[in-house]
């Protein structure tokens, strides 16, 4: 077995206590430590990912017990493809956070990241639910401590509302995982995937409803409705940085229902047949009308992003309730688009608020210095949110439109998808022209001539605008992409659905060292 697999959970692991009690008190050291981690875990990740273009499943025994015993870790493309997407959303969200200063409002900012990375590829590697339930209490701790990153009563009112929730969604989580265990007698993924198979209907009664909790355990996690109260506050009072790195932790949910609700609560499973899917489909289409209602009622600009958060996650999500390999491909392509363009918004965000008299007020206020590229990072962003042409959110839209047009529920999901488009659109431009528009007509102080009469804000430099920058382009480099991107999520989506291949590899052999 090659240890590589386990490399994207133990190098964060070793790293951040060494950050925390060594580098604390030395921003510089720490900063440098950080960044080589998060390069070193882009390479390695990439490297999963060239490994498991092939196909093949790979599986890593921790010491060498053999599943459904032992603890294994999986990887394959889904994974692999996972582990890509959060290496290079953390690397620019840590050079972002660096060249800001936002890591330098707090002793464990580096310490706390790597510990969130630690959690997000320990949950996308893990073929074991209970250590699925141990990944997510590591991002529950470790988020919490980015969430409060530099106080504030506001920001900890928030966060306490974050823990409540997620605390709550982690107790349903153990007795849903009891509860598995009760039926099945394991909780390992690949031998819930065969015994849940071999449950009789009349018999299957205990299995729905673990099922249907593990369901709300990851519908809390991906901000679905009504479990989606808690990302509002959170997203909106995190700092920027830390609200975009967050762009990932919903994606860690619908992975979540992608992999258990497939491989092993899958639709082909006599005893739970369309069950998931019955649910799950009317919650996306309430969470993207929650997150469209949200974006267009919005006053402040961060709230504003936090509900275009809850409207991605909803129409990703009806893509996903569909239960099928061509829905699930058109899903994957939707989260790489919706976790950059979220992050670009929050970069953004950054960006403004620090130089914004009115901070994040959508009122009109004397403009901001380098209004003019502010307004093209923050239209950029809103494009590829809204799913406007030439961005990759308009081809994910009619991906996951096309996906779902020979569904019962069509025409339902259709108008939940354009009209929350539509209502997006028209947030998001309300927004831009308070921001950028009419900030221009307001009289910016005694003598506008005179530049010694006006406040003194530091223009942004050029390493702390190309992270977003650099988002955007990774967006418009991916739509040049589409057609290659799309077949590697079919690929992927195809070997998902081969649950009998991952029963194989981990279950077939005892000892593949």
């Amino acid at each position: 077995m090659t240890h590589w697999i386990i490399a994207p959970v133990i190098l964060p692991a070793l790293l951040a206590p060494v950050i925390a009690f060594v580098m604390r008190h030395d921003i510089v050291l720490a900063r440098a430590a950080s960044f080589v981690g998060a390069i070193g875990l882009l390479v390695i990740s990439v490297g999963l990912l060239v490994m498991s273009a092939s196909g093949e499943t790979f599986v890593y025994y921790l010491g060498n017990w053999p599943a459904p015993f032992g603890i294994v870790l999986v990887i394959d493309r889904l994974s692999a493809m996972m582990l890509v997407l959060t290496s290079v959303l953390g690397l620019v969200v840590l050079y972002h956070a660096s060249a800001t200063g936002w890591d330098n409002r707090g002793r464990h900012f580096h310490a706390l990241f790597q510990f969130q990375l630690m959690g997000v590829n320990g949950a996308f590697l893990t073929g074991d639910a209970f250590n699925l339930f141990v990944f997510f209490e590591i991002l529950l701790i470790a988020s919490y401590g980015l969430m409060i990153h530099s106080g504030g009563k506001r920001r900890l009112q928030a966060g306490l509302q974050y823990v409540v929730m997620n605390l709550a969604g982690s107790t349903l989580f153990l007795f849903a995982l009891g509860t598995l265990y009760a039926t099945t007698g394991t909780l390992n993924i690949a031998d819930m995937a065969v015994r849940l198979r071999e449950i009789p209907v009349e018999d299957a009664a205990l299995a729905r409803v673990a099922g249907l909790l593990l369901l709300v355990v990851f519908a809390v996690k991906a901000a679905l409705f009504p479990v989606q109260l808690w990302l509002p506050a959170t997203y909106a009072n995190a700092p920027a940085p830390v609200a975009a790195l967050f762009a990932i932790m919903t994606k860690v949910g619908a992975y979540a229902i992608l992999r258990v609700h497939v491989v092993a609560f899958g639709p082909d499973v006599p005893a739970i047949g369309s069950l998931v899917g019955d649910w799950l489909w009317p919650a996306a289409v309430i969470t993207l009308a929650v997150g469209a209602f949200g974006v267009l009622g919005a006053k402040r600009l961060m709230p504003l992003l936090a509900f275009s958060v809850v409207g991605s996650m909803g129409t990703l999500m009806l893509a996903v309730s569909a239960f099928t390999p061509q829905a699930t491909a058109a899903a994957l392509y939707y989260t790489v688009h919706s976790t950059f363009a979220a992050a670009a918004l929050f970069l953004m965000a950054d960006l403004v608020l620090t130089r914004r008299a009115g901070g994040d007020a959508l009122s009109a206020q004397p403009p901001t210095v380098q209004n003019g590229l502010f307004a093209a990072l923050f239209f950029g962003g809103a494009i590829a949110m809204a799913g406007m042409p030439p961005l990759s959110g308009f081809l994910g839209k009619l991906l996951v439109m096309d996906v779902l047009r020979e569904t019962p529920t069509m025409a339902i999901s259709w108008a939940a998808i354009l009209i929350g488009s539509l209502l997006i659109i028209v947030g998001f431009a309300r927004a831009g022209s308070m921001l950028f528009w009419k900030s221009t007509a307001v009289d910016p102080g005694p003598d506008p001539q005179d530049e010694s009469a006006r406040p003194s804000v530091r223009a942004a430099s050029f390493s702390e605008v190309a992270p977003t920058m650099a988002v955007l382009g990774l967006l418009a480099v991916f739509t040049a992409l589409s057609g290659p991107a799309m077949d590697f999520f079919d690929q992927t989506a195809a070997q998902l659905f081969d649950y009998q291949g991952y029963v194989d590899a981990v279950l077939g052999q005892e000892d593949q060292s």
